[in-house]
Formats: structure tokens, C-alpha cells, sequence
């Protein structure tokens, strides 16, 4: 009896279970009609009607979570505790290896694949659910509830025609708002629903057009205050003017106490704060949300309808999966138990007892005591580095080196530089740049070099010492005082054991003779070792490990706090116990952004003399299974960042991963100080090698002098020391007085002197027989002594006397004055003697900097053409004493040559024979220059063509509107445009802070922004949102887009982009162009993109020649620039080299014609220098030679 009533009273209902109030609706109500009005158990009987009917035939105007509150998991009684309660308890079974008794529930199969077949039809269901959501309007616009419904919509280009038909038109009264910058209701009140009505929508539905901003709270303000609505529609497109905390708050004030749900609806919106704003309306006025866009199919599964029978999908499933464990035999009531049991009792276990662990880990610590103090490698270098030990070239050679000096000489009343003899001192750039002459001693040289090879033997056991041990992982551990900052977050969890390990390997090897110590551990939360610093000793060091040991991963990466609780402890402050060293162990970003982590560190420790070491650790890539971090960054981002970190507070930064060392500030040190011993070295060796090759030369260039060269077309001075520059060859008339006879010479004696050096002989004997009659003077000069500066001047043995110049010649400056002698009275004094310049032209060093500079082709080209290098080969060897020339004799009664030119190999420059002067050695060093010259031009053209530069060419100015051709025709290469145009602001315009805008055009003109703005990063995101919106359509309005760019007077220049003609006359927009360019001046460069129409083309080069401007045709993927930069670099010009196509834009072309010219020198000068090979020889004949053809076509 009182078991029956106990099951009565449970069996009661609970008061406090009872459903929601729902406020009866009495707007437009009608008085009930007194027949309707029956029994009580009638009105039961209704509702049950009225239930059943709304479980099938009102179905289709449920929402998601009516239609499961009779479809859902739990009401239809599929849960695994119902699949549970459905077995039998079996006999208990005693397990023989644990000695357990053991409880087991049998099921009957039927039962099991009854239980299991309704599971799987309930997914079914649950999914022609789904497609009955998403099927006609209800795709995008959602299932639509209520009788009276006002519908807000964005004045965005929204079809809610659709939505009127099939939804709306079946509600009882319909209030449409259309907004913008301003609300636009369609009535003044809600209408009831009619075929009038209906159509008055539609049509009113087919006319919105975009009207200023989103004023979304104008129109939520004027809806929610209409009477006789019971739900509210907003159908947003964009991002409301207002923010979402304000209109949230307004919505949730204005709605307290009332029944009005909001149906949001973001329609093809892909900004994350709109949707959001969506999503907390639906659940503040107790409305739903739907999603939908166009582009990415899984967004509309965010929806409220679609993610709760998602849940219940997944949730059945799961349910699926334990039946076939249960098959399994690995599920049962005795075995859930113990399980549960199991699971708590492991939870309670560290997370590192579950990975695989080294021998002896949990063992104590095996202490280490360091016999030394470290010290980092910036410190050790001072006193142990190449300057510390004097093994720095510029000390070894200062002892020796000379600096060249310039003087004022009163007596030569002229500047004088220092001059040294060529053989006795080399010329040396210092590290200071300047050109110092050197005694290089062999001896001293040898031994400075195996000093150079011990020092960088004792480096490099720094570098293995350091990549020992817990050196390895942490560095260095130099200060006295530490905390170590250890990162457990619970994308580490897999590291445990490995974040244990090194924990382990740096208390036994360096912390043991530090004087304090802590250790912070962070996550989630915030874990210290010790409230504060604590003085090393064994047992301090043992109670850190244990600490280490009951390491568990959790959370994220708080690591501010961290780094607070580490530098801000105000017991440590009071005893006057500052840390000296924090050293971060982590693997990924903090939290916190990371400028804001930046500020933190660096304002913390200012002035402190603490520093921040920072030691990542690289883990393999996330597991999308796995945890996933509170930030993420790729390992470059995170790197440059906790770099970064460490190097503002004065720190040393240290990146590792199990496989070994792959950053060190450390070792960074070190080998920069190999590299500096390594060049050094090089360095020593150029200079012996120097030495060495001068002594060759000497000896080789005295034999030459010996077996007869004539000095006509070399000076004697050049023949023995060719490195020295040829000194300019004076004629005799204008060699000046000795400072000894500077005096008084009269007028009539000095006519008479110049008189009688002209000798008839000299003016009628042939070249040839003077030719011989000097050389046969200059052999018994040699061998008697060595010929004077003032005997070499009278011996007129310079060919270019017979050379005539079209210049008049420089007379000396003379100052007349009275003697007073009657019979002389005037006299003469010679003031000043011109200098003749020498038609001898040297070959001087060139160099182009390594940085290219952001400037077109024939900018650059004015810098470092080869003209401008002064390396042109016809001008080196066309010098007029170089002239072939032969000379009438009538004795003989033929023309006979000089006898030097059967010595010196002749060459055809343009139509003349010319004497090759330039020597084998000259010659070699020009090609030297010309392939380094040439090396330079490849990467020019490496450069141009990577990057953006590839299709838009290179970007010189500084305020520029970029216009873009987005015609029907770029239908095929939208994708491709919206790549480059992207890559174009992050190559080009953000790094040079250049002013732009952008402007598409085709039928008509659209611009990103009324004006040009800086390329921030902000407008740069901007743009390339504006970029990838642009879709292509119309025709191509060329001259509209340039009219409008024009309107911004701050521009400096265009860049037009198109693959055609404009729909217009190409005159006509040349003309034009010109006339709004009159005054105005600016450029418009031009870019063939993807165009293969010549005349298409060709107005492109006109347009941009007829400006200014420069023309440009992206190249297509057939010619590899990377590759062929690559091959000539490293292998030079071949046969199999790729040759370099005929570009059409001006920039590359200009390069292209520059690096062929420089390919032709290098060829000729190759020649050039055979000519003396076949020479020396003996295999030419006496006449003029091989001639070399030598027509270049510039």
C-alpha cells in the first residue's frame, strides 16, 4: 500500500516543470460564438486534435526547434540510457586475472537492431528536414513564422520577389521598410494580405535601389513601435552604420516584457561583424537567424533552423557508434562502471604519465657543478676575438701601410701627390674605404695565416660547446639571478615529457651555480614554484624538479601575466633581490597581440638591468583534431616576433627543435667572427698572390723590351710596369724651363731655337727609317743608362704628331717686361704650361650598386650605362695615334707601313684599321669589368621581371591612380588580374608609402576612393576588398576612366592596364588625352595585359609615348627569368644558354638592347686578346694581319 502510493506521488507531475506562458493574442480578436462554447473534456479533446494535426499537417510552418520538440532524441526515447534500461542484468562473472567480479547486461539482438534501425531512420528524417530548409526561399531567406510580419530590407540589391510568392503572400497583414541613409516605408500601416497587396510589394520590391549608408537602428526604431506585428524580418546586406553594442542594448530595452521575435536574415554578407550583430538580435528578441550566401555554401549551415538538427544528427550518430561497440563487446553496465571509475582515478594521474618517457626520468637530478662561470659570445669575443688577439689585417699591415698624401710644391707651384715605386708597395683598400700602400712581407703573412687557422679552430669548439647539452635547447645561462618562464599551454600537451626533459638537463647543468632562482609555468592559469626568488642549493634544485614533474598542460598562453608575476614582486623588492635574467621557454604567440607584448617588455625592463631571453621551441604543425591555440601564427610571424622581444631588452634569442640548432644568437656571433677570419685570410692570400704576379710580369715584360718593341704606339714606362697609368707625352715646344734656368729669355733668341729644331731631315726621312733610327737609339740608351725625363721629351717618337687635330693648341702663358738694356729692352717669363691630354684611354674600374633602385630603365641607364661606365670597347681602341697609316715612298715606289705594325695586331673599327694598343693584360681586365657589368644587367632584368613588376612594370612615382580594364573580354583572366593587383600593393605601394587609388572600368567607371589615399596597411586591405569584388561585364570606356583620373589634380602620374582598344576612336581618345594634357603634364604609362591585337598594342605604345610615359607588356611563363639568371650567373653565356626574347615594353627592352651590346663587347674584347695569342705565336704573316670584323649594331 504505501510502495502504491509512493509510485502515485512520483508519478505526479512537478509543478515547477510546467511549459512557458504564452500571452494570449487579442489584437483584432473576435467574441466567441455561444454554440462554440462546449464541456472541458471537449476542449481536451481539441488540443490533442490540434497537436496531432500541428505533428503532420502544420509541420511546414514549424521552425526547427518546435518541429523537435516531438521529433528530438530524448522525446522519442533513443538515448543510450534508454538502450541500457532495455537489457537484462546477467550472472556475475569472476575475472581470473584481476580477481574481479564482473557485471554484464545481455541484450537481445532484436532489441539492438530495433533500437538501431530507428536511430538511422530518425537521421533520415533529420535530413529531409534539412532540404526542406533549404529548399525554395527558405535557402535564403529562412522560414518565415507569424501572421503579421513587417520585413526591414537593406536597400541592397536584394530579391525578395521570390520571398513574396512563396512565403509572405499566405501571412494575414504584410508592412515592408526599405533603408538606407533613410527609412522608406512602403504604407503607413500594416495591409492586409490580397492580390492587390501582393503586387503592389512585388513592384515595389523591383524598384529599390541603393540609398546612402545602413541605417539599421532608424529603421528598428520606427518598425518595433508599429501595432497589430508579431514578427519582425530584417534582411541585411551590409554592415550597419551603427554599433552592434548600441543597437543589441536598444533592441533588448525596447523588447523587455513584450513578444515581438526579430527573424535576421544576413543575406550574402561575408563580414563576421554583421552576422554576429544577426545572430545576437535573433537572441535577444527570441527570434532565429538565418544565413545565406552565394559564395560559400557552408555558411548557411550557421543558420539557427539547420545547426540544431545538425546537433541532433551528430548526436544520434554517436549513439550509432556505441551500438557497435556494444557488438564489439567492449560495452556493458559492469564495464561502464569500472570505466567510470578508471577514468577518474586517471584524470587525476599528470598528463606525462601517458607518453613515452627516457630512462631514469622520474629519478632525482644527477647535479652538475660548472667549474666556470659562462659568459655569451658577444662578452667572450671581446676577449677572445680576432681584435682582442691582433689578428685583424688593418693591425698587421698598419705597421707597414702608407697613406697617399697631396701637397702644395712653392717651387712646381702645383699640387703633388705621393708617388711610390709600383714593385716596392701594393695598393691596399682599407677598412676605412680609403687606398693605402702596403709592404707585404711573405714571411709574416705565412705566419699571420696559421695564427688565422688556430683562432678559428678555438671558434669553432665554441660553437660545438655550445650546441651541447642544455646549451643546446636554452643557450647560455649567464646571470646569477633567473626565472624561467616555462609555456604549458595545451597545444604542448604532446611535448610534455620533452618540456620535462630540457627542464631536467638545465637544473643539473646550469643552474647549479647560480645564487637565485624561480620557476613560472603558464597556460590557462598561472603556476609559480616558489612565491619568490630562492637561493640555489641541492635540495632547492630536487624540489624543482619535483615541481617540473607534476607539469600539466591546460588553456591557452597568458603569457603577460607570466611575465608580470616574473619582474614585478614587491617582496623581492624590499629585499633588495632584483632578477638579472628571464628566460621564456615557449613554442607559439601569446594571447595578447604582439605590439602590445612588445610595449610591455621593453617599458617593464627599461632601465632595470634585467633582460628578456627568449628560447622557441619548433613544434610540427597544429593537429586540426587537437587543441587549437587562443592566437596562431606561422613559425616565420612567430619567430620575428619573440626576436624581436629579446633584442629590445638587450637579450639573446634562441630557436631550436628536436632535430638540432636552428637559430642562435650565440652561435650567430661566432660565426660572423669565422667569416670576418675567413676574409681576412682571403685577404692575405690576395696580397702574397700579388706580390708573386708582379715579379712574373716584371720578368716577362723585361724580355719583351729586349727582343725590340717600339715605343711609337707604347711608352717605354708602360711596357715595363703595365699596371701604371700612361703619363701624358708633351712636345718639345711646350716643355717648360729647369727650375734651375728660369730666367730671362730673350724674344729673337727664343725664335731662332724654335727655328732650329725643325731640320729638313726630319721633315722629308720616311716613317720607317725613323721608325728604325729611334729604335736602334732607344736600344744603346738602355744599355748605356736609363733614359731621362728630358731626353725622352726632345725624342719625338709620339705618332700622334702626324695625327692633325682640328684644335687649336694651348700656348704656354708668358708675362713680358722691360730689361733696360738698350739693345735687348724686352724679356720673357714663362708662367704656366697647359697640359696636353692624353689620347690614351685607360680602363677604369666600374661598379653598380647592389640595391636596385626604383627607377625606370632609362633613368638607370643614365648611371650605369657602358657608356656611361666608360667601358665602350670602340672607344678604348680607337684613339687617333692608334690610326694605321701608309706612307708613299717614291724611292721605292710603293707605300710601306710603319715597322710597328707588323707588332701590334690590327683591327677593323667601323671602316678604319686601327692599331690595337691595348695590351693582352688590358684586355683581360676589361672583360672582367664587362662579365661583372654584365652579371649586373641580369639581375636588372631578374628584378623587372619578378613580382608585380612582371605585369605593371615598375611603379617610380609617388602619387599614381591605377586603372584596371574589367571589360567583358577579362571575363577568362579576372582571377588571374585580382592576384596581380593584390600582389602590386604589397610589392610596390605599401613599401614605398605610395599615394593611390584605384579605378575599373568598363561600361562604366567605378573608383575604390574619391581620392588618392597612403598606402597604409589599413587602405591596403581596403583595396584588395574593393579588388576582389570587381567582376567584369560592358565594354571598355578607356577614355571616361582616364578623364575621371584626371580629375584628381594631385596625381603625378597613370598606369593603365587593358587587353584592347577602347570602344571609341583611337584618335579620338589620343586627341583627347592631349588636350586635357596640355597644361597638366602628366604621364600615363600603359600595360598590354594578356593582348595579342598589334593594333591594340600600338595605341597603347602611342599613348604612353605621346605623354611621357612608358609602355608595358607582361611576358608570358615561356621565358623563366629566374632560370636564365641562374644559368648565366653561375655558368655564364653558352651555346645552351636561353636566349633573351624581343620584349616590346620599354624598361626591359632598353635592358634587353644594353645586355646584348655588353655580350658583343665581351665576344670582341675575347678576340681581341686572341689577336696577340696568334702573335706570339708566329702564325700571322708580316702585313697587317687577321682584321676583325667589328661592327656593332647598337
Amino acid at each position: 500500500m504505501i510502495a502504491s502510493d509512493i509510485e502515485k506521488v512520483a508519478n505526479k507531475p512537478n509543478l515547477t516543470n510546467r511549459p512557458e506562458w504564452r500571452i494570449a493574442r487579442v489584437a483584432d480578436a473576435k467574441a466567441p460564438s455561444e454554440l462554440t462554447v462546449t464541456h472541458v473534456n471537449q476542449t481536451y479533446d481539441l488540443l490533442k486534435e490540434a497537436e496531432r494535426y500541428s505533428a503532420t499537417g502544420q509541420a511546414e510552418e514549424q521552425d526547427s526547434e518546435e518541429w523537435l520538440q516531438t521529433h528530438n532524441i530524448h522525446h522519442l526515447r533513443l538515448t543510450l540510457k534508454d538502450l541500457v534500461d532495455k537489457g537484462t542484468i546477467g550472472k556475475p562473472v569472476c575475472d581470473k586475472s584481476t580477481g574481479r567480479v564482473q557485471q554484464h547486461i545481455q541484450f537481445d539482438a532484436a532489441t539492438i537492431n530495433e533500437f538501431e534501425f530507428k536511430l538511422q531512420k530518425l537521421i533520415r528524417s533529420y535530413t529531409e528536414r534539412i532540404k526542406f530548409c533549404l529548399a525554395g526561399s527558405k535557402r535564403t531567406f529562412g522560414l518565415i513564422k507569424g501572421s503579421s510580419v513587417a520585413v526591414i530590407v537593406d536597400t541592397s540589391d536584394v530579391n525578395t520577389g521570390h520571398l513574396i510568392d512563396e512565403q509572405l503572400k499566405k501571412k494575414d497583414k504584410l508592412y515592408f521598410v526599405s533603408f538606407g541613409t533613410n527609412i522608406d516605408p512602403l504604407w503607413q500601416v500594416p495591409r492586409d494580405v490580397n492580390c492587390r497587396i501582393v503586387e503592389e510589394a512585388e513592384q515595389w520590391v523591383r524598384q529599390l535601389q541603393p540609398s546612402g549608408g545602413c541605417n539599421l537602428l532608424k529603421s528598428l526604431k520606427h518598425v518595433l513601435n508599429v501595432k497589430g506585428i508579431d514578427q519582425v524580418i530584417i534582411i541585411l546586406g551590409s554592415v550597419p552604420d551603427q554599433k552592434s553594442e548600441v543597437m543589441c542594448d536598444y533592441v533588448y530595452q525596447l523588447l523587455c516584457g513584450r513578444e515581438k521575435p526579430i527573424h535576421c536574415i544576413a543575406y550574402d554578407c561575408n563580414n563576421e561583424q554583421a552576422n554576429s550583430l544577426m545572430k545576437n538580435l535573433a537572441d535577444i528578441s527570441g527570434g532565429r537567424f538565418h544565413c545565406y550566401t552565394s559564395t560559400n555554401e557552408e555558411q548557411i549551415y550557421t543558420g539557427d533552423d539547420i545547426s540544431r538538427l545538425l546537433d541532433e544528427v551528430k548526436e544520434a550518430q554517436n549513439i550509432i557508434n556505441k551500438i557497435k561497440d556494444m557488438r564489439r563487446g567492449l560495452l556493458g553496465s559492469a564495464l561502464v562502471s569500472i570505466m567510470d571509475e578508471i577514468s577518474n582515478e586517471v584524470a587525476k594521474l599528470p598528463q606525462s604519465r601517458f607518453l613515452p618517457r627516457p630512462p631514469g626520468h622520474d629519478l632525482p637530478l644527477n647535479l652538475d657543478q660548472p667549474t666556470f662561470h659562462p659568459k655569451t659570445s658577444k662578452d667572450w669575443i671581446k676577449s677572445n676575438g680576432l681584435k682582442a688577439k691582433n689578428l685583424e689585417i688593418y693591425q698587421v699591415l698598419a705597421k707597414n701601410s702608407h697613406t697617399f698624401k697631396e701637397d702644395f710644391v712653392p717651387v712646381l707651384k702645383r699640387t703633388v701627390k705621393s708617388q711610390v715605386n709600383n714593385s716596392a708597395l701594393t695598393k691596399f683598400t682599407w677598412n676605412d674605404g680609403s687606398i693605402r700602400n702596403v709592404h707585404v712581407d711573405m714571411s709574416e703573412m705565412f705566419e699571420y695565416q696559421k695564427h688565422l687557422g688556430d683562432t678559428v679552430k678555438v671558434f669553432e669548439d665554441r660553437v660545438n660547446w655550445l650546441s651541447q647539452g642544455s646549451k643546446r635547447i636554452f643557450g647560455t645561462v649567464t646571470e646569477k639571478i633567473v626565472v624561467i618562464i616555462v609555456d604549458l599551454s595545451l597545444t604542448n600537451l604532446n611535448y610534455l615529457v620533452h618540456i620535462q626533459h630540457s627542464m631536467r638537463l638545465l637544473l643539473e647543468q646550469q643552474l647549479v651555480n647560480k645564487d637565485y632562482i624561480n620557476i613560472i609555468t603558464y597556460g590557462m592559469n598561472i603556476k609559480k614554484w616558489k612565491p619568490t626568488l630562492t637561493k640555489v642549493t641541492p635540495q632547492s634544485l630536487q624540489d624543482a624538479w619535483k615541481f617540473c614533474l607534476d607539469m600539466q598542460c591546460e588553456g591557452s598562453r597568458n603569457f603577460l601575466e607570466a611575465f608580470r608575476q616574473a619582474c614585478e614582486n614587491d617582496d623581492e623588492t624590499h629585499h633588495n633581490v632584483n632578477v638579472e635574467g628571464i628566460y621564456l621557454f615557449t613554442s607559439g604567440v601569446p594571447d595578447q597581440h604582439g605590439d602590445v607584448c612588445l610595449s610591455y617588455v621593453e617599458e617593464s625592463l627599461k632601465g632595470r638591468g634585467c633582460k628578456l631571453h627568449t628560447v622557441l621551441f619548433n613544434v610540427d604543425d597544429y593537429d586540426s583534431n587537437g587543441a587549437i591555440p587562443g592566437r596562431y601564427s606561422n613559425i616565420t610571424v612567430t619567430s620575428d616576433l619573440f626576436r624581436t622581444m629579446a633584442h629590445v631588452t638587450g637579450g639573446r634569442f634562441h630557436w631550436f627543435r628536436e632535430t638540432g640548432i636552428i637559430e642562435s644568437d650565440d652561435i650567430k656571433e661566432i660565426t660572423n667572427e669565422i667569416d670576418r677570419a675567413v676574409t681576412f685570410s682571403n685577404q692575405a692570400s690576395s696580397l702574397v698572390e700579388t706580390v708573386k704576379s708582379r715579379y712574373k710580369d716584371k720578368s716577362g715584360t723585361s724580355q719583351k723590351h729586349s727582343h725590340g718593341f717600339h715605343k711609337n704606339c707604347i711608352p717605354t714606362k708602360a711596357l715595363l710596369w703595365p699596371d701604371w697609368p700612361l703619363a701624358p707625352e708633351a712636345p718639345a715646344l711646350n716643355t717648360p724651363p729647369s727650375s734651375n734656368s728660369m730666367a730671362l729669355v730673350p724674344v729673337n733668341q727664343r725664335q731662332l731655337a724654335d727655328r732650329s729644331q725643325e731640320t729638313p731631315n726630319t721633315i722629308r726621312r720616311p716613317q720607317s727609317a725613323k721608325s728604325n733610327t729611334s729604335r736602334s737609339i732607344a736600344g744603346q740608351s738602355t744599355k748605356s743608362r736609363t733614359t731621362s725625363a728630358k731626353e725622352s721629351s726632345r725624342i719625338n717618337d709620339n705618332p700622334m704628331a702626324k695625327v692633325k687635330n682640328n684644335f687649336k693648341k694651348k700656348q704656354p702663358a708668358t708675362q713680358v717686361f722691360y730689361t733696360g738694356d738698350k739693345s735687348q729692352p724686352i724679356g720673357v717669363v714663362f708662367k704656366d704650361y697647359p697640359l696636353n691630354k692624353s689620347v690614351r684611354k685607360d680602363i677604369v674600374p666600374a661598379s653598380i650598386p647592389h640595391t636596385e633602385e626604383t627607377i625606370s630603365t632609362k633613368d638607370w641607364m643614365k648611371k650605369y650605362s657602358i657608356n656611361k661606365l666608360r667601358l665602350d670597347l670602340y672607344k678604348l681602341v680607337s684613339g687617333p695615334d692608334c690610326k694605321h697609316v701608309d706612307q708613299s715612298i717614291s724611292a721605292l715606289g710603293k707605300s710601306v707601313g710603319a715597322k710597328y705594325c707588323n707588332i701590334f695586331p690590327s683591327v677593323n673599327v667601323k671602316g678604319t684599321i686601327k692599331h690595337l694598343q691595348l695590351l693582352p693584360h688590358e684586355l683581360e681586365r676589361y672583360e672582367v669589368q664587362m662579365d661583372t657589368i654584365l652579371k649586373r644587367y641580369i639581375r636588372r632584368l631578374q628584378w623587372l621581371l619578378s613580382g608585380s613588376r612582371r605585369v605593371f612594370g615598375t611603379i617610380v612615382e609617388q602619387k599614381v591612380a591605377i586603372l584596371v580594364d574589367i571589360s567583358g573580354s577579362m571575363m577568362s583572366h579576372m582571377d588571374e588580374l585580382k592576384h596581380e593587383l593584390a600582389s602590386l600593393i604589397w610589392d610596390q605601394l605599401y613599401p614605398q608609402k605610395v599615394r593611390f587609388n584605384m579605378i575599373g572600368f568598363s561600361k562604366n567607371v567605378s573608383k575604390w576612393m574619391s581620392k588618392i589615399a597612403l598606402a597604409d596597411e589599413e587602405k591596403c586591405h581596403e583595396a584588395i576588398e574593393w579588388i576582389s569584388r570587381l567582376s567584369a561585364d560592358g565594354n571598355t570606356c578607356t577614355l571616361q576612366a582616364i578623364q575621371t583620373a584626371f580629375c584628381d589634380l594631385e596625381l603625378d602620374a597613370i598606369y593603365l592596364l587593358s587587353d584592347g582598344k577602347p570602344d571609341t576612336s583611337t584618335q579620338h581618345v589620343l586627341k583627347e588625352v592631349a588636350r586635357m594634357n596640355e597644361h597638366r603634364q602628366l604621364r600615363i604609362h600603359t600595360m598590354s595585359f594578356h593582348c595579342d591585337d598589334k593594333s591594340a598594342n600600338s595605341f597603347l605604345r602611342m599613348l604612353a609615348a605621346e605623354t611621357g610615359g612608358r609602355y608595358h607588356r607582361s611576358h608570358g611563363p615561356d621565358f623563366n627569368a629566374d632560370l636564365f639568371a641562374h644559368k648565366v650567373l653561375n655558368e655564364g653565356f653558352t651555346d645552351e644558354t636561353v636566349s633573351i626574347p624581343e620584349f616590346e615594353g620599354d624598361d626591359l627592352r632598353r635592358l634587353a638592347a644594353e645586355i646584348a651590346l655588353a655580350r658583343q663587347y665581351l665576344n670582341q674584347a675575347k678576340l681581341f686578346r686572341e689577336q696577340y695569342n696568334t702573335k706570339k705565336s708566329g702564325t700571322d704573316d708580316n702585313t697587317v694581319g687577321r682584321i676583325v670584323s667589328s661592327t656593332v649594331k647598337v
